[in-house]
């Protein structure tokens, strides 16, 4: 079994080295049509002006939107996931920096700030969380807006006695989560075993946090809730919804 520290992949790279990079652009999943385009539409529609992603990534989002003719610019950690925009069609329309998205500061000034696929739960700790909050608030103009998109934990799901959540199981392939609900913690866990029987063992540490309290790290880095759904489609979040798309605007320096 091959875990994620046998890779030799750049450290600096964190989460996401080569070896993820390589395959993250695979067709499918979140990379297909009818997933990208709706999260595009609503950026489109929301940007009055310049744009900033934060973990950019591969440019699954922004270089879709800038081919919209809305200007993006993209902060990323991972050299390695950031070095794959400039080699896909139109992904030279997208300005990107490498950087820490709770403290690197971009020139200039953003209609809307957007986060998006989980990625706000990458950053382990309250505090870190509440970071990326005023950093983005920092990057908008007055009024602008910070998108954030973001699951919601399947607590539901556990018993009595129970920690572990599978997410998804094919040939090959096994996910499952584990939660620490004392922390506001879970791992995601990753088993992927090829046809020749060699496997590999991925595990990524997130924290999760529930709408209302990104409401507060919103109100602390000088922001209010503007809108809340469960999807890019706009619908309404309800108990049954397993994610949620939130955007604040801000309202003072």
């Amino acid at each position: 079994m091959i875990s994620e520290t046998d890779t030799g992949d750049d450290p600096a790279d964190g989460w996401f080295p080569e070896s993820v990079a390589a395959g993250y652009d695979a067709p499918g999943g979140a990379n297909a049509p009818e997933v990208v385009t709706p999260a595009v539409d609503v950026l489109e529609n929301l940007a009055d002006g310049p744009v900033l992603e934060f973990a950019v990534g591969t440019g699954r989002i922004a270089i879709p939107l800038a081919a919209r003719g809305v200007p993006v610019n993209g902060l990323e950690l991972s050299r390695a996931m950031a070095d794959r925009i400039a080699g896909k069609p139109g992904g030279d329309a997208v300005e990107v920096t490498i950087g820490d998205m709770t403290k690197t500061r971009m020139a200039g000034e953003f209609s809307l700030v957007y986060l998006v696929y989980n990625t706000i739960s990458n950053v382990t700790t309250q505090d870190g969380q509440v970071d990326v909050f005023r950093n983005a608030a920092a990057h908008l103009r007055p009024g602008g807006l910070f998108l954030v998109e973001v699951g919601l934990p399947d607590l539901r799901r556990l018993p009595p006695g129970q920690d572990i959540v599978p997410f998804a199981m094919a040939p090959g392939y096994v996910g499952f989560d584990q939660y620490d609900v004392v922390r506001q913690e879970f791992t995601s866990n990753h088993v992927t075993v090829s046809p020749e029987g060699e496997g590999r063992f991925r595990r990524i540490p997130f924290r999760y946090a529930w709408p209302a309290e990104m409401d507060l790290m919103a109100r602390i880095a000088g922001m209010r809730l503007k809108y809340r759904w469960a999807d890019w489609d706009r619908s309404d979040l309800t108990s049954e919804s397993t994610k949620h798309v939130s955007v604040w605007e801000r309202v003072r320096p």
